[in-house]
This record gives structure tokens, sequence and C-alpha cells, in this order.
């Protein structure tokens, strides 16, 4: 028999996930604040729609793609209406999310008093990636409910990396993107410079990946969503400024100095608030850019 799956969080990410997980001959459940959203989605590419979140405790494995662990942990556990004691002994909560990992970790121990294991498996590849099947995914939790996991986490990506114990995987996340997100205002500030100077700022990208600032924001983001003004990453700003801010938090719990992604958090957290959370994290450098002040800038860099 087909292994029986719930999906939570049927957003961008998560239609495309749990469409490959129909695809892939799981007898999916779905289940999303918007009712509607499931539906459609039922109504495109089969499996069921689950209102009431007790009977989500009727699958196997619950996968969870939600936008915070807060809201992870309220769905399992902390909302009047969560799966709470409806929980089946033997299920494996697989939380996809970009969850804090030391939250991760204590709710971990809240699940396992009700004979449920929790596996951290966030996702790097965006929208496109998702569609295709072929994230990579970082896993974390115990060999056992990895194990059960895997077979759903085949599925969805196509590099799936073992990382450690329960919350490390929420960990790389955070911490994959805090490089991402330093790289990104990097990139973004030495253009505002180059260009204030008189550099053109499509060929400063051409420099760059050919020399030692080459990196993915320099490949696929800089030229294609921030000078072509498009602003169409896929990625939102709230997401990257809380994923660094995950990141930041960490060092400071763990005792690890790390100025530079509380640096970074401040500037996303900054742009985030005044541009909104929802925009593309590419309208950060849209806010950056008309904080410029005079005066004017210098001659073009001509022959």
């Amino acid at each position: 028999m087909a292994m029986k799956v719930a999906f939570v969080g049927i957003g961008k990410m998560g239609w495309a996930m749990a469409r490959n997980l129909v695809v892939g001959g799981f007898d999916l459940s779905v289940h999303d604040i918007s009712p509607e959203a499931c539906e459609r989605f039922v109504a495109e590419h089969g499996g069921r729609v689950v209102g009431d979140r007790a009977e989500l405790a009727d699958a196997e494995v619950i996968v969870t793609m939600l936008p915070t662990g807060r809201d992870v942990a309220a769905a399992l556990l902390d909302d009047p209406d969560a799966i709470g004691d409806a929980f089946r002994p033997g299920t494996v909560v697989i939380d996809m999310s970009s969850s804090d990992p030391v939250g991760t970790r204590s709710l971990g121990h809240r699940l396992a008093a009700h004979g449920v294991d929790l596996v951290d498996a966030p996702v790097s590849g965006g929208v496109p990636r998702a569609e295709a099947g072929t994230l990579a995914i970082m896993i974390g939790g115990n060999p056992a409910a990895i194990e059960v996991a895997r077979p759903v986490l085949e599925v969805l990506g196509d590099r799936l990396f073992e990382v450690g114990s329960l919350g490390c995987g929420h960990a790389m996340k955070a911490l994959n993107n805090f490089v991402a997100g330093t790289a990104f205002v990097a990139v973004t500030e030495a253009i505002q410079v180059g260009q204030r100077f008189g550099l053109d700022p499509n060929l400063m990208i051409d420099v760059m990946n050919v020399s030692t600032a080459r990196c993915f924001n320099t490949e696929l983001v800089i030229k294609q969503h921030v000078i072509s003004g498009e602003f169409a990453s896929g990625f939102a700003l709230g997401l990257l400024a809380k994923d660094v801010g995950i990141a930041a938090d960490l060092a400071a719990v763990i005792g690890v100095p790390s100025p530079l992604s509380r640096e970074v958090t401040d500037r996303l957290a900054e742009a985030r608030d005044s541009v909104g959370a929802a925009e593309d994290h590419t309208r950060a450098a849209e806010f950056w850019a008309g904080r410029i002040v005079e005066p004017a800038p210098t001659e073009p860099c001509t022959n």
C-alpha cells in the first residue's frame, strides 16, 4: 500500500512539493490555513483535503512547509485545534520549513512525549527546483526516523545531505542563507559604489563572474533581477531577513561572536520594514539605492 503522507502548507514551495508527492504515488492529504488553496490543489493534482488538523494524525509521515518554526509548533501542538494528543505513536514529522534550530530541538523533545519522531529537512533551490523535484535538502534527526522519511525526501530532492542530529538541518539552512544574504548585500553595495563612480554595472558583473567575486548572486541574481528591474527572484525579503536572523541568533545562543551576521540581519530587516516582507528580496537593492546621497557622481569610466 502507498505510504500515507500529510502535507501542511500549500504555498508556492509547498504546492510544487506536494504535487510531486502525488506524482510519486503517495497517498497524500493536504492542509493549509487557506482551505481554498487545498481545494484548488486537489482539483488540479489529486489527493484529499484535511480540514481538521487532528485528521492529519492518520498519516504515517507529516510534512510541514510553513513560514516559521513557531507556525510548525502551533500546527502540531500549540493551537487549540492542533494535532496534539491525536498523534499516532510512530508517526514521523518532517519539518521542511526554515525554522530556528534551537526551537526545533525543543519541539522534538515535546513530540517525543507523544511517541513522534521529528526530522528537520529544510530545502534550497526555490520554486523552480521544487517543481523539478531537484531540491537540495539538509537533514537532521535520528537515523531510524530519517530512514522512514527518506522515500518522501527522495521524491522532493536530488541532493540529500545528512548533516547531523535534530536541529542541524535547520542550522545548516540558516547558515547557508546567511552566506548567500551577505553576498547579496556585498554585491549590491559594490555595484552601487561602482555605478556612482562611473562603472557600467553590467560590465562589473561580467568581470566578477570571471574573477574571485563570482557567486550565486553575480551569476543568477544581480543582472537578472536588480539591474534589469525585474525584481522577481521568487524569494521574499521577509524570509531572507528571517533566515539570516536565525543564523545571528544561533551564534549568540552558542556564544560565537558573529558581528557580520548581525549587521546583515539589521540591513535586511530595515529594507524589509520599508519595502514589505512579501516583496521580492532583490527589492532591498532598490531601497538601498534610494538612500544614496549627493555629491553627484564622478565622470564615467570611459576611455
